[in-house]
């Protein structure tokens, strides 16, 4: 991004806006060689499993919680976050849920386990799952082009929806667009269509042909809701209610209609795209994410979606098994699938935008559970998200064979910025 404050962040996945990922070459793969930077090339992809113990993930012993504890204050030290929910779980190894510091800077108000959060990209996982169900219904086939469905895709004809669920489809990505950014920082509580910001996509080139590349995009999953939409002939929000959220019994868990925030809630705190003076966004309005990163969530609806998602309780088996092969590989045990991020055994997916980040995972070898939920999208030195940060300090603590990790680059979205990107 143009201009000496941009910083790439994430939804992101997939922090200010809903993630979009830039690998460089350190991260073992290689890039598209006629694609823009932050473009991977494509290829054959598996995703090894980590080496097998038993020791996967640690009894929570008093010995254990007090490391946790001491492991998430250095962590909110080291990203200068105000708060945090950290929750973890595991059968016969017990149960954690904890929330540290303060949810309200001007009050001192604590932060409380049962908050309503905003979980950006996490959104991400339940339109994917929407899309999917579909399919398993026989409504729609995961390589029909996206062109059946909606019009003036550019390569529509060609870019099918599972190119749209893995991030392969070539489309520029709505939230790096410069007018986009300007709009959103000058207005962040007027509310933006489905359309709206695939007009702001459309008006750019492709950056590969479908199929040939790897890049986080949010608008393949803008797409993928409109596609939800003209097949179940429902709202996505319905739709997700009813056959999603519902089923999965999250009650509170939705794709809002506008601004509205249920209480209790934090404050979530944003520098706005590194300027002196930090922003409260809790009142931002969510519709620039729409399907790609509008949702929220609670610690404990999160807590049970983590399982649900991991072993495709609402899919049939082999269109979860299908979810879960990546195609494309950023480093040894990190790839994406539909919708879904597998990092070290860890499968889920982190979560970012103005004022608020989140981390849900599930290891199956020891059917443990990871949700980490912040009042901040601030990136901490280095870059790095400050949910990977607490995520990552979490698990060398309970679950060292399995450290959770996604390079400053591998799960952000850029910030806003008025300026052209370079």
């Amino acid at each position: 991004m143009g201009g000496s404050r941009s910083r790439r962040r994430d939804v992101c996945t997939g922090a200010a806006l809903v993630a979009a990922l830039a690998l460089p070459a350190s991260t073992g793969a290689a890039y598209a060689a006629q694609a823009r930077p932050g473009v991977l090339a494509a290829g054959p992809a598996e995703v090894q499993p980590s080496p097998s113990s038993d020791g996967a993930f640690r009894s929570l012993t008093p010995q254990v919680r007090a490391e946790v504890d001491a492991a998430v204050r250095g962590a909110l030290k080291e990203a200068g976050a105000p708060g945090a929910i950290v929750s973890l779980s595991a059968p016969g190894k017990g149960e954690y849920v904890r929330a540290y510091g303060v949810a309200d800077k001007a009050t001192g108000a604590p932060m409380r386990t049962d908050f309503n959060t905003r979980i950006g990209s996490e959104t991400k996982t339940f339109t994917v799952t929407a899309m999917l169900e579909l399919v398993d219904r026989g409504a729609l086939k995961l390589d029909d082009p996206v062109g059946k469905y909606v019009d003036g895709v550019p390569n529509g004809g060609r870019i099918t929806l599972r190119d749209l669920a893995d991030m392969r489809s070539g489309l520029f990505n709505y939230t790096e667009d410069a007018a986009f950014g300007k709009q959103l920082l000058d207005h962040p509580r007027q509310a933006l269509t489905p359309r709206q910001l695939l007009d702001y996509a459309f008006k750019h080139p492709v950056g590969f042909q479908p199929g040939a590349g790897w890049e986080y995009c949010n608008t393949n999953l803008i797409l993928l809701g409109l596609v939800v939409e003209k097949v179940s002939g429902q709202p996505l929000r319905d739709f997700l209610r009813e056959n999603v959220t519902g089923p999965a019994g999250l009650p509170d868990t939705f794709l809002p209609a506008g601004a509205g925030f249920p209480q209790p809630h934090a404050q979530g705190y944003t520098d706005n795209d590194g300027a002196s003076r930090e922003e409260i966004a809790t009142d931002w309005n969510p519709s620039w994410a729409w399907a790609a990163g509008a949702m929220i969530s609670t610690v404990d609806d999160l807590r049970s979606w983590a399982r649900t998602l991991a072993t495709g309780t609402l899919l049939e088996p082999r269109t979860q098994a299908e979810r879960l092969v990546p195609r494309t590989t950023f480093a040894p045990g990190i790839g994406y699938g539909m919708g879904v991020f597998l990092t070290d055994g860890w499968i889920g997916h982190n979560g970012s935008l103005p004022g608020y980040e989140s981390v849900t995972v599930y290891l199956p070898e020891a059917q443990a559970t990871m949700v980490v939920v912040l009042n901040t999208d601030n990136p901490a030195p280095g870059g790095q998200e400050p949910s990977t940060v607490v995520a990552g300090a979490v698990t060398e603590v309970v679950s060292p064979e399995h450290v959770y990790t996604i390079s400053p680059t591998a799960a952000k979205a850029p910030k806003p910025s008025p300026t052209p990107s370079s």
